[in-house]
C-alpha cells in the first residue's frame, strides 16, 4: 500500500557498495544510510532479508542483502509504501509480475520526457499509467482463462441437472 503523499524531497545518494563477500551491520547501516536498530527490525519483517549470523550472534550481509535494504529503504523512504505494501511489492518483484511494468513505465516516460529520468511528475504520471495499463493486462488475460460467471461451462457443454439415478 502506498501513502497519499510520499516525501516530495529526494533520498540522499548512497554510497558505492565496495567489492567485498560480507559486510557487518555497522558497514550496512553507513552504505544503506539506515541505522544498526532499524536493519535488525526489517530482518523481523521481511522474510527475504537474512544475513548470516556467525560469533555471537554477529550478522554478515552479503551483496545482494545490502542491495535488499537500499530497495526496502526506497520503498519505504522514497516511495511512501507501509511495511506490508512495501514487502508485498518485494514479493512481486521476485515474482517477476512488476519488472516487466517497470520497464515498460521506464521506456515510457523516456519516450514522453526524452529522457531515463522519472523523478518529475509527469513521469510519475506516466509510471503508474503503465502500472495500470499492465494490471488491466493481467486482469484481463486471467479472465480470458476463468470459467463464466453463467455456469462455469462452455456453449458446447450440456446444462447441469440432476443426475440420472441418484437417490
Amino acid at each position: 500500500m502506498q501513502n497519499e503523499s510520499p516525501s516530495s524531497k529526494p533520498l540522499p545518494e548512497l554510497p558505492p557498495i565496495p567489492a567485498k563477500r560480507y559486510f557487518t551491520i555497522g558497514e550496512v547501516s553507513e552504505l544503506c544510510l539506515v541505522k544498526p536498530h532499524v536493519l535488525r527490525y526489517w530482518e523481523q519483517e521481511f522474510s527475504q532479508l537474512r544475513p548470516a549470523k556467525r560469533r555471537g550472534n554477529r550478522r554478515y550481509y552479503q551483496h545482494h542483502e545490502v542491495l535488499l535494504v537500499r530497495r526496502i529503504r526506497e520503498l519505504l523512504y522514497g516511495e511512501g509504501f507501509t511495511i506490508v505494501g512495501a514487502r508485498g511489492r518485494l514479493d512481486e518483484e521476485a515474482n517477476g509480475k512488476v519488472a516487466r511494468v517497470r520497464r515498460r513505465g521506464a521506456s515510457a516516460t523516456a519516450a514522453a520526457n526524452g529522457t531515463a529520468a522519472a523523478g518529475s511528475a509527469q513521469g510519475a504520471v506516466m509510471d503508474v499509467r503503465a502500472e495500470l495499463l499492465a494490471i488491466v493486462e493481467l486482469l484481463s488475460s486471467s479472465t480470458d482463462r476463468a470459467p463464466s460467471l453463467n455456469g462455469g461451462g462452455t456453449q458446447d457443454d450440456p446444462p447441469a441437472g440432476p443426475t440420472v439415478g441418484a437417490d
